[in-house]
């Protein structure tokens, strides 16, 4: 599975960098920091999944997946962000996504999410799953 990562916060980055290198279903195929760039390079890419922060300069996650999926509509999405904003969560899971990672919770949910997404399934974050 080709992965795009759309972040700003370069540790973060490294830490999915890590975790897919040893995986060999993965590969990062990109990494960028806004979401101008993240719109950019899922068009040159063709990621299958992107994990994409909702906080991000220039677009932020909900732009940035409302465009994506206009124009590559097969694109799975997973936001993985630390906003517990309820009605943010409804938003977004109303975007055509299919999931929904609190960063904090990434190490339990992460891999769980992809494998939902794969199914075709949407997954939340067991704190947020009450909104």
């Amino acid at each position: 599975m080709r992965i795009l990562v759309a972040d700003d916060f370069e540790p973060w980055r490294e830490w999915v960098r890590t975790i897919f290198s040893t995986r060999e279903q993965f590969q990062i195929v990109g990494e960028v920091s806004n979401g101008l760039e993240a719109v950019l390079k899922a068009s040159e890419l063709k990621p299958e999944l992107i994990l994409l922060d909702i906080n991000l300069p220039d677009f932020d996650g909900l732009e940035v997946s409302r465009r994506v999926l206009r124009t590559a509509p097969e694109t799975k999405i997973i936001y993985v962000t630390t906003n517990t904003d309820p009605e943010l969560v409804e938003v977004a899971m109303s975007n055509g996504v299919l999931g929904y990672v609190l960063k904090h919770e990434a190490v339990n949910d992460l891999l769980r999410a992809i494998q939902s997404a794969l199914r075709g399934e949407k997954f939340i974050s067991s704190q947020l799953r009450h909104y």
